[in-house]
Order: structure tokens, then C-alpha cells, then sequence
């Protein structure tokens, strides 16, 4: 972790003064002033709802050591007792004592140009991975992580700092002596992963697929797959892109590589390609890697059989980082080891079992946890709501969904406007009226989901993370009763 020293030279280009900064290391970095523990860093960004600058204050009491905002948004009383850094002055502080405020010129560019120098700073034997797609990096990002934790060194992103603040801010946590770097990178507009790449300078670039998910920011999935496709282009000439090979528009961005490509999926075209595959349900998955003349047989704890493209891009990185199939493999078993993702798995009440998705929903996603409900024993219920940020594919994303969730479910439940979309839908596909319940809200689900559900049930909860189904997982858990 960076000292206070280290902030201080990084974003001024001038050598700390002499004394403690030296010494006094960065405990962690947020953008959100109510994660702040003694020892962070806070950086103050100006956002969609509401203006972090408003929160350097709450910062501040709760322990911060440094502050980094923009120097024409800070609050006047913020001032008091604290040791101020004009970044474009920095020679008008004798000393560095906590806590420190930062001013710069822009918050967001001073702290992406800081997580850019930290990066160089980097062992230079460093190899960063980076990850993008429209669903499933995430998954990718831990499967890659802990494969090349078999053998590296492996600093990975945390969580969900993915973003054009969540990157920098998590790249700044990264030791200088990693070996290897995971790291996960989103976008909502065009450019953003192209700097994103500035920043973190990957040879390693792996895309999972291009869907409708950002339609509503980007207008066309056309846009979407080259704002997707920067992060190929930002490859060196002696990195490698690594392609999901079944996407068709994934596949296209081959040509926009000046590297090697190396592709993955379930056609034998591919480099690496998957066969009989088999779903346990929640016993996990097994199939057959093939890679050349080797065929590799593994069971893997990973939920459906979506999960599949997702070990093949983590095992195609292990093998061109020149891993043995022995560590690819225990590197994608080690995941029994760890929470699994996003998707959670707990008893409910009546004895049912709840499969708590509601991380976030796109299409792709849904019907992804649809066919994992699929391949389940017991009768099926899906707790499904509203699926945001579609744009012009909103209509069409929710029926394809319900049209698959007649196919799959027993009982189907949704919660929100868009939510009874999918009710309609699942209507005109033959479900029968008594199957399906639309409601307004996930309290007006659980008043019915707890008086309707029966032991042995396996009951599916997904929608955005703005639906708030994670209170129906709350509520319908076995330890709340």
C-alpha cells in the first residue's frame, strides 16, 4: 500500500518533505465516505445522485488520513485543522501531518493519473489480465485470479471496482511486488475502458461476450461491443486477446488485435473448446477441456452450465501465463474454498431453498439463472423483477425471459412494472393463470411467497440490485424465522 509520501509525490511529481509521511501507510481507498476506517483514503467524486465533496466532513471524523477532491467543489468549513496540498503549489506545506486534503484540478483524473504512476512503479516483471464483457466478468475475474494464484504472485480487482474511480482505487492497493494483476474493467460510455487500459496497461485482454446490457446509456449493442472491443485495442504487440469464440461479435474484434488471439467457447474452431458438459445442479458442473491433442476431464464447483465459458477463459490465461493443467485445474476448484460469487445459496423458510442472484440482472443473466433453476430438483419457483438500463431493448429482453421461464418454472412471481412484462409474457407462452402472481413491490412477494411456498421448493431471486429482492431473500431465509 502507498505511504502518505507516496500520495504526495504521485500527485504533485515533487519528493515528500522529510518526517512521518514516510512511514505512515494508506490503510485503504474508497469513494464512499461511509466505508471510511481510520488510516483511508477518501476521494471525493461528483456523482450521478449526489456530490461525494458534500461527505468530506463525515470522512474526516470517521478517520481518514487523506482527502483527494477537487479543489472548487470542497466545503469552507472543511478547512479547520486539517493540512491542506494545493497539488499545483505542493511547496506551501512544511509537513506533512494527517489528516491531508488534496486539491487538485479534477478528483477522478488526479486519482486515475495516481493509480497510472503507482502502476509503473510496479515489479517490472508484471503481467496485468484485464477483464471486460457484458456478463460475467466478475466470475472470470475470481476463476483467472485463482488459477494464476497457483503459481504468481496474483493481485486481483476487489469486489465490483471495475469502474473509471473503482479501477484506480483498487489498483492503488496492489503491491509492487505482484506477479500477476487481475483486474475487472466496466464502462458506461465510449472511452472509458480505453483509459481504463492507459491506467493499467494489460497484455492480457479477455473479453467474456457483448450484450444488451447499457442499451439505455449506449443505444445499440453495436456500440456496446466497440466500447467492449477497447480494451483489444490497447493491447501490446506481444500481448494476447482472449476471445469468447461463440460470440459472434466478440469473435469480430480478432481483427482489431495487433496480437496473438486466442479464443475459447464450445465449437472445436476454438483454441480451447468444452465437451459433455454435465450439470449437477448445486453439486457443481463437469465437463471436457480440450486444448490441442489434450483432453482434460473436470468437476468443478460452478454453478450452471453458463459457468462453463467462464472456466474456459480463466484456463485459456493459465495456459498462455504456461501453466500446467494440474494448477488450472486446482486453481478452478479452489472456488470451493470461497463464497460463491454472486450467486448464493441458502435454506428457506418451510424447507424450501433460496438462490439468492440479485446481485444486479441483465437478459444474458436471467436466463442463465433460469437454466441453472432447470437442471435443480424440486419445484421451480423464480422470484423475478424489473431488469434496468435496457434502453430500446427493454420490451423484447423482458419477454425472451419470460418465455423461457414458462418453459422452466412451476411458479413464477414478479415484482415491478417491468416485472409484470414478464407476467404478461409468461401468459402468452402458456403459463397457467393460478403459475403466475405480477406484484408491485417485494413486500406484496413475500406476504404471498410465505403463505405459497412448500417444502422442497427451489425458489430462484433475481432482478436489479434498485428492485431490492435481496430484502425477499432476507425474509424468506430459514434463520429469520
Amino acid at each position: 500500500m502507498p505511504t502518505l509520501a507516496d500520495l504526495f509525490t504521485g500527485l504533485t511529481g515533487h519528493p515528500a518533505p522529510s518526517g512521518h509521511a514516510h512511514r505512515l501507510q494508506i490503510a485503504g481507498f474508497v469513494a464512499d465516505s461511509r466505508l471510511v476506517e481510520p488510516g483511508y483514503a477518501f476521494v471525493a467524486v461528483p456523482g450521478e445522485q449526489t456530490d461525494g465533496h458534500r461527505f468530506i466532513g463525515e470522512a474526516l471524523r470517521r478517520g481518514a488520513t487523506v482527502v483527494i477532491a477537487s479543489r472548487d467543489a470542497v466545503p469552507a468549513d472543511v478547512y479547520t485543522g486539517i493540512t491542506v496540498v494545493d497539488v499545483c503549489s505542493p511547496y506551501q506545506v512544511g509537513e506533512l501531518t494527517p489528516p491531508v486534503l488534496f486539491l487538485t484540478d479534477e478528483s477522478v483524473q488526479a486519482v486515475q493519473e495516481l493509480a497510472a504512476w503507482w502502476r509503473r512503479r510496479a515489479n517490472p516483471a508484471l503481467r496485468v489480465v484485464g477483464i471486460t464483457g457484458s456478463v460475467g466478468k466478475t466470475t472470470v475475474k475470481e476463476l483467472t485470479a485463482a488459477v494464476l494464484g497457483q503459481r504468481f504472485r496474483t493481485f486481483k480487482s476487489r469486489g465490483n471496482y471495475n469502474s473509471d474511480i473503482g479501477l484506480p482505487l483498487t489498483l492503488l492497493t496492489m503491491p509492487l511486488d505482484a506477479e500477476r494483476a487481475v483486474l475487472e474493467m466496466a464502462m458506461t460510455a465510449r472511452g472509458e475502458i480505453a483509459r481504463l487500459a492507459e491506467i493499467a496497461r494489460p497484455v492480457v485482454g479477455v473479453v467474456t461476450n457483448v450484450a444488451p446490457v447499457h442499451m439505455e446509456r449506449l443505444g445499440t449493442i453495436e456500440a456496446i461491443a466497440a466500447a467492449k472491443a477497447e480494451l483489444i485495442e490497447a493491447l501490446p504487440q506481444n500481448g494476447v486477446a482472449v476471445l469468447n469464440g461463440d460470440d459472434r461479435r466478440v469473435r469480430a474484434m480478432a481483427s482489431l488485435a495487433r496480437c496473438h488471439v486466442f479464443t475459447y467457447g464450445l465449437h472445436p474452431d476454438n483454441a480451447l473448446w468444452a465437451s459433455h458438459i454435465e450439470s449437477h445442479g448445486l453439486d457443481g458442473i463437469a465437463f471436457r477441456f480440450h486444448y490441442g491433442q489434450e483432453t482434460i476431464f473436470a468437476r468443478l464447483p460452478l454453478l450452471g452450465r453458463h459457468s462453463v465459458h467462464s472456466a474456459l477463459a480463466a484456463a485459456s490465461v493459465g495456459l498462455i501465463e504456461g501453466q500446467s493443467w494440474a494448477e488450472i485445474i486446482a486453481g478452478l476448484k479452489a472456488l470451493e474454498k470461497m463464497e460463491l460469487l454472486r450467486i448464493i445459496v441458502v435454506p428457506g423458510i418451510n424447507g424450501t431453498t433460496i438462490i439468492d442472484d440479485t446481485y444486479n440482472a441483465s437478459p444474458p443473466s436471467v436466463l442463465a439463472a433460469l437454466n441453472l433453476l432447470n437442471d435443480l430438483n424440486g419445484r421451480k419457483v423464480a422470484v423475478l423483477g424489473d431488469m434496468l438500463e435496457l434502453g430500446a431493448y427493454e420490451e423484447e429482453g423482458h419477454k425472451r425471459v419470460a418465455r423461457r421461464a414458462a418453459e422452466v418454472v412451476d411458479l413464477l412471481v414478479t415484482v415491478g412494472p417491468r416485472g409484470r412484462l414478464i407476467a404478461a409474457e409468461a401468459l402468452a407462452s402458456g403459463m397457467a393463470p393460478e403459475h403466475v402472481v405480477a406484484t408491485d413491490t417485494p413486500e406484496k412477494a413475500i406476504a404471498f411467497l410465505k403463505t405459497n411456498l412448500q417444502p422442497g421448493d427451489m425458489v430462484l431471486v433475481k432482478a436489479s440490485r434498485a428492485v431490492r429482492l435481496d430484502r425477499v431473500v432476507s425474509a424468506l431465509s430459514a434463520d429469520v424465522e
